[in-house]
């Protein structure tokens, strides 16, 4: 959920600011992309992005809350059966917000709102495939060491190797010989 703004709201009353960001959601669904004010696009992207993110759920209970805000039913058809395929892909920034300067008549900074109809980026789609290749190498050497153990007992490394117990014994002592003839030199 959005967090509440700080501030006066846009249009005087909480009524009228919905009703100017439904309409300019519509908008932006219906073209792709529209010129507003900075303040309007700003308070305009986590509804638009919200309303993207049901249409991608695609059941008609989302439906529903769409056209709750969305009074056209064809641009909710429109949403629902080409902007959400398009940004099934993307988790979250659906939308582009680009400074275009100030309005001639007031001088009030304006930002052209789009959404973002690339594909997401060749980088994270390799990301993506190295991590699955990742995942099946440690599936894969999950499976090996349980083919070694199976394996006999001769292939072992030497310090792998099994050591019979008579080699054990003689250890110690072959030890405290070396150890009496270093004292003893």
């Amino acid at each position: 959920m959005p967090t509440p703004t700080k501030g006066p709201r846009l249009g005087g009353g909480p009524a009228h600011e919905r009703l100017i960001l439904a309409n300019l959601s519509t908008a932006l669904f219906e073209h792709g992309r529209i010129t507003t004010t900075e303040t309007k696009a700003k308070r305009l992207r986590p509804l638009a992005e919200r309303l993207i993110t049901f249409a991608k759920r695609g059941d008609l209970h989302a439906r529903r809350r769409v056209l709750r805000v969305v009074r056209d039913k064809s641009v909710v058809h429109t949403l629902f059966t080409e902007i959400a395929p398009q940004m099934a892909e993307r988790n979250g920034g659906y939308t582009r917000i680009t400074k275009v300067g100030t309005r001639k008549g007031d001088n009030a900074p304006l930002a052209v709102i789009e959404l973002v109809t690339e594909p997401v980026s060749p980088k994270q789609a390799v990301v993506r495939e190295a991590e699955k290749a990742a995942e099946k190498a440690g599936k894969k050497k999950a499976d090996k060491p349980a083919k070694k153990a199976d394996a006999p007992v001769e292939d072992a490394p030497v310090e792998d190797a099994p050591v019979a117990e008579d080699q054990v014994e003689d250890a110690p002592a072959e030890k405290a010989d070396k150890a009496e003839e270093t004292k003893e030199a």
